[in-house]
């Protein structure tokens, strides 16, 4: 990005306080101003995407005013780093090739604007290119967090995706409420401090933007409220499936009822709980408030084969119904999570029992 180079005045403006942009076209017929960046740029093509655009240039402008660089100029009231986005994706369309979470710098600018001038098949890229990284169903959440997970199994999904804060803050700006559930329950798996002390917002492209670093992103005290009601909601969760789900566990139905080999189903199960308690759920490993997580990672221990039993390796000497059983009730346990968390973070009021039903 060209920074240093002095446009014509602008107005009252000195011509030192005009950044030219690289977004500067030798045949350009009108310049756009965002704070002190300059664009110079055809109208024609931001007419052709834009009513918003059509109707501003047809405004008539003063006989006396200062030409930027031999043409017309529009100041706008937007941010320069957004301004800079949105040209560029009118000139030269806008694709993510490879998802990182890099991409939610373009993302949010262009949808910003696209929203802002009307621009629809570039707002209409940008939803769906945020719906990848904040599902809006269970198997779509489960393909995402598989996508965050190396092939060490070690889960690092801040290559891949934004922080929760920057998706929560842009979802509240322009009412994106569909991705709101995903965000808030991402950013609670967190620990409080982290969530408490916010992350930073990418640096801006011109320098005048303000922190060369980024700005420091944090939610307002009524989001944070929501965020820890729905982590303590989330626990709490995970603590009553270990009783209710385990506790009373091998099935009444299990194959090996008055038979020697029944201590087999009570033990396995006294392990999935001792090590969703110590392990899985646990603080150390950070997935304390995850019950999407957890409840996933108790079903697979039964296919595990991994364990000790202080002599060899093995897996879980469980018989094939209590395993059935338990399969089934992770299974609605995890969609009935899903269901809960727009409740858990006050998004939605509590459903009654018949509505659920």
């Amino acid at each position: 990005m060209d920074c240093d180079s002095p446009c014509s005045p602008h107005g009252n403006t000195s011509p030192k306080a005009l950044i030219r942009s690289d977004i500067w076209f030798a045949d350009g017929n009108i310049v756009l101003i965002a704070d002190c960046a300059a664009f110079k740029v055809h109208h024609g093509q931001l007419e052709r995407h834009s009513e918003v655009f059509r109707d501003l240039f047809s405004v008539p402008q003063p006989v006396d005013q200062n030409l930027v660089d031999g043409c017309p100029s529009v100041e706008l009231y937007d941010r320069p780093t957004d301004l800079y986005h949105l040209l560029i994706a009118l000139y030269d369309g806008i694709y993510f090739q490879k998802h990182t979470a890099a991409d939610f710098v373009a993302i949010s600018a262009v949808l910003r604007l696209s929203t802002k001038y009307f621009i629809e098949h570039l707002r209409e890229r940008c939803i769906a290119r945020l719906a990848i990284d904040w599902s809006t169903s269970l198997p779509e959440w489960d393909r995402r967090e598989h996508d965050g997970t190396d092939r060490e199994g070690r889960y690092n999904p801040r290559e891949i995706f934004p922080h929760p804060i920057l998706m929560l803050q842009l979802a509240y700006e322009l009412n994106l409420d569909t991705f709101l559930p995903s965000a808030f329950y991402d950013l609670s798996r967190y620990g409080p401090s982290k969530i408490l002390n916010g992350t930073r917002g990418p640096p801006p492209i011109f320098f005048t933007e303000g922190d060369p670093e980024g700005q420091l992103a944090r939610l307002s005290d009524d989001h944070l409220y929501a965020v820890f009601l729905g982590r303590e909601a989330a626990q709490l969760y995970i603590h009553t499936f270990l009783e209710s789900a385990l506790r009373d566990r091998p099935s009444t139905n299990c194959a090996n009822v008055g038979k020697l080999s029944a201590v087999h189903c009570v033990e396995s199960f006294y392990f999935i709980h001792l090590n969703v308690l110590r392990s899985v759920g646990g603080i150390a490993c950070g997935r304390d408030a995850d019950p999407l997580y957890t409840l996933l990672q108790a079903a697979e221990m039964l296919e595990r084969t991994d364990f000790s039993d202080g002599v060899k390796t093995c897996g879980l000497r469980m018989c094939s119904v209590c395993k059935t059983e338990f399969v089934d009730a992770v299974r609605k346990a995890r969609l009935e999570v899903w269901e809960l968390i727009p409740e858990w973070f006050g998004l939605r009021e509590p459903r009654s029992v018949e509505d659920m039903n």
